[in-house]
């Protein structure tokens, strides 16, 4: 599995918690909900299972190496077992973030 940037497609019908957790359960993943207030900083890590780190409010960015990803409501990056990231929440407005993880 390599890193993957999705967005919310709007033929899919209005971004709620319910259909956005669907879409991940559906995809295998295990998913927790999580806000993140204004100043949260996840230092480098990696996981030992596949991720996904989707948005329902707020902007969330994902560091992957040199990369950035600003995650929005909608987006969710899909990322394999063992890659180093960082977060941080973006702005004033708290995260409203889905949290994947697959065996």
């Amino acid at each position: 599995m390599d890193l993957r940037l999705e967005r919310w497609n709007p033929s899919d019908g209005p971004l709620t918690e319910k259909r956005l957790m669907r879409l991940l359960e559906s995809d295998g993943y295990e998913v927790a909900v999580f806000a993140y207030r204004e100043g949260t900083v996840f230092a480098e890590h990696e996981h030992a299972e596949d991720k996904c780190a989707a948005v329902l409010e707020g902007t969330l960015r994902i560091t992957v190496g040199g990369a950035a990803y600003d995650l929005k409501a909608g987006a969710r990056l899909y990322f394999p077992a063992g890659t180093r990231h960082g977060a941080e929440v973006l702005g004033r407005e708290t995260v409203l973030s889905l949290d994947g993880t697959k065996r």
